[in-house]
């Protein structure tokens, strides 16, 4: 609205404002396109409190004059001020307050954004509550949140400025309580440092890394794993130049019957959507060859305000009207018909869009037109009415559920890590992206353009406004590719039902259960009970702390080293020591026993490696293989795998002697894995194909024992690593270290993927992959929740730290030593 002279006169409680041109939106209440009425008009505002008329006007005169000023920048600058001014007026009234006993932390001016709209006012924090007051008492006079209900707090971009922060009470929803944007960046810390600090005793902070360890594992859906990396990646429903994205994942828009078996149902997600057609790929690679500096592959982004609104047009026709000067789209143009939208993001010279997490809820109003729009005509004369479903969906309702069908099926989390590493990841940016034909202009990357370096406002103005309609690549959360999500065999991934697969999808009949399986079924009975593991009967055997623990098949007899330099044999039955051997004066530093359980291997300080006949009860041979103390020992298969800190590991192929006679051991050198420092502990998966090490500087390296390479090398913990062990499937490796964090690694890939802190180091652990059954430094057993990263139960234990533990095949017995000199017997009783 153009005001053609200032405000006339003034009435009591009302204001006449005479203009040139009058634009009418929403008329009779009707949503509709705006109507333009040019000539000179006279209207009369009423106000509900008279007394604001003053006010009102005085406002409305330095709104005209702003809007006479010829650069939009100047215009911009000016409306700050009178903000600005208002903002400084007022403050936040305290007897809005929920209680008089709250104590007050800080308050400070912000705004409170939704899509389009951001609304000023006055943020607050006490001890109890966020509030935000809005200076026009819209949408109500105070938004309070309640710190006891924030689940989850994110620091947000907005406007490519890092002001925002976004809270939410729920776990999984798509929106957030409440998004505030606020003028300076110390104001947004502060408040984010006060609810933070809050909700840190409640909940523990979740990472893109512990998000993916939850989906790697089955425990979130692929939709729920996708909804937190938007959160993380600075994608809100508050912002529509920075919407959620999500993929386009079904390819077949023409069958009757949606068949979720075939590979070719779906979408390619190793590729962008503009690379998915290779002609359309091909002229777009030919025209990015011969573009100048900065080149770019893609005109259009894949998520931007337009393209959000054309998908939601529907339910929010007022915003698209905002955004498009009070017009829809051409009727041709708009989104009519899920298949034709797919063959132009396929075909389309500039049309590269992806989805919106609406496609994959349960909410299908944005697929009809139930507010009776007239959205136009077409050119074959037919009314804009309802989206056009595919052939296989009965229905709105149908189509998402035969969607979310498909975003939670084999096939796609077999495959949905490559599309987050195009979106979220490493192929993001940079040579991977150009590799993988993931270019999209400077401009819609984070850091493309530096705001505060442009000092002419108008040139700032139009550049921001230039990115916020364009679209925005998210921010980058990973560097390196994301792990693929482990497929479990029997379990079914629906977000919708947690059952297993059908008796007819079963690769196991009733008939024919395995017994390989009942073991799995009675380990994962024990892991799941492993908090009720009670104490047995305990026995103090050595001098010093006790550093190994070796139990024969039959579980009679009991093999521990300690520092006191003896290895002993304990009876369980006659809860005897049957054997004491020394084989010098340093310390032993662990054992094992020999499959067939007649040999004892012990490793030691003295640089030796001890081999013990039990059934002869002598020193068999020794294995002098390193250059400083032997710190742990591995068997598998015939060959032995020994770590020192002469910062080896070492591979040697083993060739008993002949019991009977004097023939030694031939011991056979096959591979060295040299280190840096020192090596404390080693680990091999489950194949005997990858060994982990972890040195007395907190490095981890994943090798591949066939080439006696390193496939990943990560500095995890500052300090010594205590202990380190693959999980049961192996595509997850544990660590501990002296810095009280358990850290989780990706095996595939090498990424650090979680990261647990403890009170106090955890010196020896067990895991089935989900939890951790640990012995603290203190004496205490701990059962750890990893994905949650939390203790879900303390065991009183050992009077020292606990050493060594040592865990049966059904995971229900458990041996531990302490630095105390004994030994704890525990079974699980449930």
């Amino acid at each position: 609205m153009t005001i053609s002279s200032p405000l006339s006169r003034n009435t009591s409680g009302g204001i006449s404002v005479v203009c040139s041109q009058v634009f009418l939106i929403k008329e009779r209440n009707v949503i509709a396109p705006y109507k333009t009425v040019r000539g000179r008009t006279e209207h009369l505002f009423q106000l509900d409190v008279a007394g604001k008329v003053g006010d009102v006007v005085q406002t409305l005169h330095q709104l005209y004059r702003a809007s006479c000023l010829d650069k939009m920048g100047d215009q911009a600058a000016m409306i700050t001020a009178i903000l600005q001014s208002r903002l400084a007026r007022t403050s936040f009234d305290k007897n809005r307050f929920q209680s008089i006993s709250e104590t007050l932390h800080m308050e400070c001016k912000a705004e409170m954004v939704t899509p389009l709209v951001t609304n000023p006012g006055h943020v607050c924090v006490t001890d109890a509550n966020l509030y935000f007051q809005p200076l026009n008492g819209y949408p109500k006079p105070v938004v309070q949140i309640t710190l006891q209900n924030v689940r989850r707090i994110y620091k947000r971009r907005h406007g490519l400025m890092p002001l925002g922060l976004e809270v939410f009470c729920t776990e999984n929803d798509l929106c957030s309580d409440i998004y505030l944007k606020f003028y300076n960046y110390q104001d947004r810390d502060e408040v984010y440092f006060l609810i933070a600090t809050y909700i840190e005793n409640h909940i523990a902070e979740h990472t893109a890394e512990s998000y993916m360890l939850q989906w790697q594992r089955g425990h979130i859906s692929n939709y729920q794993y996708l909804l937190h990396l938007n959160n993380l990646a600075d994608r809100s429903c508050n912002d529509l130049s920075q919407y959620p994205v999500f993929p386009w994942i079904i390819a077949d828009y023409s069958s009757s019957v949606l068949d979720l078996t075939k590979p070719e149902t779906f979408r390619d997600l190793s590729k962008p959507v503009g690379a998915l057609n290779k002609e359309r790929l091909d002229r777009l690679v030919t025209r990015y060859q011969e573009m100048p500096e900065p080149k770019f592959m893609y005109g259009s982004h894949y998520s931007s305000p337009g393209y959000v609104l054309f998908y939601l047009v529907r339910v929010a026709p007022e915003y698209m009207l905002c955004l498009q000067n009070g017009k829809f789209d051409h009727a041709d143009r708009m989104f009519n018909s899920i298949a034709e939208t797919w063959k132009n993001c396929l075909d389309g010279a500039t049309d590269f869009k992806e989805l919106i997490p609406e496609f994959y809820e349960n909410d299908s109003s944005f697929l009809v037109n139930s507010l009776k729009l007239d959205l136009g005509k077409r050119q074959g004369g037919k009314m804009v009415e309802d989206v056009e479903l595919p052939p296989w969906a009965s229905g709105p309702d149908d189509f998402l559920q035969k969607s979310q069908e498909a975003l939670e099926s084999p096939y796609v989390s077999e495959h949905l890590h490559e599309w987050i590493d195009i979106i979220f990841g490493y192929k993001q940016k940079g040579s991977e992206a150009v590799a993988a034909h993931n270019v999209f202009h400077p401009l819609t990357y984070e850091g493309g353009v530096d705001l505060n370096s442009i000092m002419d406002p108008n040139e700032k103005v139009a550049l921001l406004t230039q990115i916020l309609e364009f679209g925005q690549t998210p921010k980058q959360l990973f560097t390196t590719p994301h792990p693929r999500r482990i497929i479990p065999k029997l379990k079914s991934l629906s977000r919708t039902s947690s059952h297993s697969i059908s008796i007819a999808e079963s690769p196991v009949s009733p008939n024919e259960e395995s017994f390989e399986d009942l073991t799995e079924e009675s380990i994962t009975l024990a892991w799941n009970n492993i908090a009720k593991l009670k104490l047995d009967k305990q026995y103090k055997i050595h001098k010093e702390a006790i550093t190994g623990i070796a139990v024969t098949c039959n579980g009679s007899s009991v093999f521990t080293t300690s520092q006191d330099s003896t290895l002993k044999m304990f009876s369980k039955e006659s809860k005897t020591i049957q054997r004491s051997v020394s084989f010098s004066n340093m310390a032993l530093s662990s054992c094992l026993i020999l499959p067939g359980d007649t040999t004892v291997i012990s490793s030691s300080w003295d640089n030796h490696i001890y081999f013990y006949s039990i059934a002869f009860g002598r020193q068999q041979d020794i294995l002098m293989g390193h250059d400083d103390a032997v710190s742990k020992i591995c068997w598998r298969d015939g060959r032995l795998y020994s770590a020192s800190w002469d910062s080896t590991v070492k591979v040697w192929h083993c060739v008993p002697g002949e019991t009977l006679s004097n023939k030694k051991h031939h011991f056979e050198l096959l591979a060295e894995l040299e280190h840096d420092v020192s090596v404390n502990t080693i680990d091999l998966n489950a194949a005997n194909t990858i060994l982990a090490s972890g040195t007395k500087e907190g490095t981890i390296s994943v090798w591949d024992v066939s080439t006696a390479t390193v496939l990943h090398q990560l500095p995890c913990h500052s300090g010594t690593v205590l202990h380190s062990g693959f999980s049961p499937d192996s595509r997850h490796l544990l660590s501990t270290g002296e810095d009280c964090c358990f850290k989780v690694i990706d095996v595939q890939t090498g990424m650090l993927i979680s990261s647990v802190t403890a009170e106090e180091p955890q010196r020896c652990f067990k895991w089935d992959g989900n939890t951790i059954l640990s012995g603290s430094q203190s004496g205490e057993l701990l059962i750890w929740d990893i994905l949650g990263g939390k203790v879900i139960e303390r065991i009183k234990g050992h009077t020292g730290a606990v050493m060594s533990m040592w865990m049966n095949e059904q995971c229900n017995s458990v041996i531990t030593g302490g630095e105390d000199k004994q030994i704890m017997f525990w079974k699980l009783q449930y």
